[in-house]
């Protein structure tokens, strides 16, 4: 008996030290990426990527993002329904993480929507044709074109821009200022330069909401 009583204290020690042990790591890992945010702000912006909201807006929220994943697509509406609770409070700029095969045509693509001015028709687009092009075991991004006809997209010229080095060259920016930020998943969040350490909806609201209140 008193050999079981001991075996269970250690394994509510052991369980106790991994508990404070992953909160110390996730600390240490925000801490790491809100200093290099710090140090560069512009590794969280940049002049070209896509924005919404109003450019006054106290509280930014920066989304690195994969268009084909599945997580970003749900979250998508989610940061849309913060953003109208709170109007004019609150800017979102999305940068390019794309980590799945297939997803580098795809963000190329919203690149070059984005200089015709339809990046969110084009984003909303894709997102809602995911099932049709994003499927991780078979990936089809060149079946995308098909949902987009509705988009207003001259798909021609898109096409064109597609490889553009100035586009290249944005998509690889996004890239490697993600990487310097340690995204290694999506979809990966910063508001007002502090990443989102727990992930989730209720923590992401919560960081909005405190920046929401010190700001406002």
């Amino acid at each position: 008996m008193k050999k079981s009583y001991i075996v269970a204290v250690a394994v509510v020690v052991l369980i106790a030290a991994f508990i404070g042990a992953t909160s110390v790591y996730q600390q240490q890992q925000a801490s790491k990426s809100e200093a290099i945010a710090n140090k560069s702000a512009a590794l969280l912006e940049r002049d070209y990527a896509a924005t919404a909201g109003d450019p006054n807006a106290k509280v930014t929220i920066v989304e690195f993002f994969d268009p084909a994943c599945e997580t970003c697509k749900v979250f998508h509406p989610f940061v849309k329904q913060i953003m109208d609770e709170n109007p004019g409070k609150i800017r979102l700029v999305m940068r390019y993480a794309p980590l799945h095969v297939g997803s580098d045509y795809v963000v190329a693509l919203l690149e070059a929507a984005k200089q015709q001015g339809k990046f969110w028709e084009t984003l909303e687009a894709t997102y809602a044709a995911q099932p049709v092009w994003a499927s991780h075991g078979n990936p089809q991004p060149k079946r995308l074109w098909m949902r987009l006809s509705g988009v207003g997209l001259n798909m021609k010229k898109a096409q064109e821009t597609m490889q553009s080095p100035e586009v290249l060259k944005n998509i690889q920016q996004d890239i490697a200022d993600g990487r310097q930020l340690g995204v290694s998943k999506t979809p990966s969040f910063f508001v007002n330069g502090k990443p989102l350490v727990r992930f989730g909806y209720e923590p992401l609201r919560n960081l909005i909401e405190t920046e929401l209140r010190n700001a406002y």
